[in-house]
């Protein structure tokens, strides 16, 4: 059976993205992590890993695969300010989900 190793998300600044995603997912970011590659170790057991790569062209248009995060304790508003904290942005509201950004744009939810 085949099962997600990891993702991988193209950057501008891998470094910045991937210190993002480890502070808001509990992950382990690498030690070796520069401006052009870095890896954050999904927490705990069976999660995928994520890497970031840099790429030359800036993001366009709305990506086509993103992350829905699960608020702790089903209190949103207070997931969505400890996001923000860490360096995302509010996008919009619609049907019970909040859509944040991450420091380069890359649109996520957060849910119940």
């Amino acid at each position: 059976m085949t099962y997600i190793k990891s993702l991988t998300i193209d950057c501008q600044d891998a470094l910045v993205v991937a210190k993002f995603w480890a502070a808001a997912l509990g992950g382990e970011l690498d030690e070796t992590g520069t401006s052009a590659k870095a890896f954050v170790e999904a927490p705990g057991w069976g999660g995928p890993n994520l890497w970031f790569q840099r790429v030359p062209e800036p993001k366009q248009g709305k990506i086509r695969m993103h992350f829905d995060l699960r608020a702790p304790g089903g209190d949103i508003p207070a997931e969505v300010e400890r996001l923000k904290a860490l360096g995302a942005t509010f996008a919009w509201e619609a049907n019970g989900l909040t859509v944040l950004r991450d420091p380069e744009g890359n649109e996520f939810c957060v849910e119940q």
